[in-house]
């Protein structure tokens, strides 16, 4: 069986990196974080794990490597890593799209919650030493509306199915989750001001492309209802930021959860953090206490598929984007 050599881009003092001894017998490795590291090993390579190196490394390392067959990158989103001389290479991009689907649907439930049992006041009251009675609302027969209904978007809506929530699901081509168990409506991109006029809770998980940049913007949220609540879990510049503090400095909705935002981390001083009807997660919604382990599985298992010359899992169209 053929034999490869993984250039594994990432400080090589993170205690993940040691899954790679799984790797079959002969694999070469070469790990780094500066392209010295790949000098001797890149003639011969056929891998590249983007693991956790700069946009930059990758650039420079793809451009050392002329026999690379397959990049993989750990993390889900792209627009960071899609550079034209990665599109336009022969090389296979794959990604980790899915491996952390289930804690950020967990995560979009549970601001769901948040907001209608509103925990805030609670948390509030508590800190008050006020015995303050007041109505709450519940989950069950509101309406999700998922913009971007993949992996993520499936995981949102499989535990908004345990609620009895209504699910309503806008991808690029609907007719892919018009059979889906999981869902009530599916839509399509030209029915977005459909999706914005009936969620309750309007989660955000498309990724990020020059057709969804600045999707949810002042149009949009003239479109959501006054109690609805915007949830972002998929890429930060899907949201016009500056058009999301004006709505909810006006009440034009309900609040916002947000894991994702347009520059990271988010400034000292932005309105956000000032904001009674925001909740914000530092981009560790899915940061479970072994994601870095799952990811590294993940990649363990499509190396052997690569190695048998199975298809790959999480094959990106480069081109698409996603």
């Amino acid at each position: 069986m053929e034999h490869h050599t993984v250039l594994v881009l990432a400080d090589p003092t993170e205690p993940q990196l040691a899954m790679l001894e799984a790797l079959p017998d002969g694999t070469g490795i070469a790990v780094g974080n500066r392209t010295d590291a790949f000098v001797r090993a890149a003639e011969d390579a056929t891998v590249i794990l983007q693991w956790s190196g700069s946009r930059e490394l990758l650039r420079d390392t793809l451009a050392m490597v002329p026999g690379v067959r397959w990049v993989h990158v750990r993390s889900a989103g792209l627009d960071g890593v899609l550079f034209p001389e990665l599109i336009e290479s022969r090389a296979v991009l794959t990604n980790g799209r899915g491996v952390f689907s289930a804690p950020l649907g967990e995560f979009a439930i549970g601001a769901a919650l948040f907001f209608a049992k509103d925990f805030r006041r609670m948390v509030r009251n508590q800190e008050a030493g006020a015995w303050e009675q007041f109505d709450v609302g519940e989950l069950a027969g509101s309406t999700v509306g998922i913009l971007g209904y993949g992996d993520i978007g499936r995981a949102v809506a499989s535990r908004a199915r345990a609620f009895g929530m209504r699910i309503l699901a806008l991808r690029r081509r609907p007719k892919i989750s018009s059979g889906d168990p999981l869902v009530d409506v599916s839509l399509g991109p030209a029915d977005l001001p459909e999706l914005l006029a009936q969620s309750d809770y309007l989660v955000a998980a498309a990724p990020l492309t020059p057709e969804t940049r600045g999707m949810i913007g002042d149009a949009a949220f003239g479109l959501m209802k006054p109690g609805a609540v915007l949830i972002n879990i998929g890429r930060g510049p899907v949201v016009d930021e500056a058009a999301l503090v004006r709505a909810l400095r006006a009440r034009r909705i309900r609040g916002a959860a947000l894991d994702v935002f347009e520059n990271e981390p988010l400034p000292a001083g932005h309105p956000l953090y000032s904001l009674d009807n925001v909740l914000l997660s530092p981009h560790c919604a899915d940061h479970t206490t072994d994601w870095l382990e799952r990811a590294m599985g993940f990649f363990l298992e499509n190396f052997k598929r690569f190695r048998e010359a199975r298809p790959l899992l999480n094959i990106v169209d480069k081109r698409q984007g996603y």
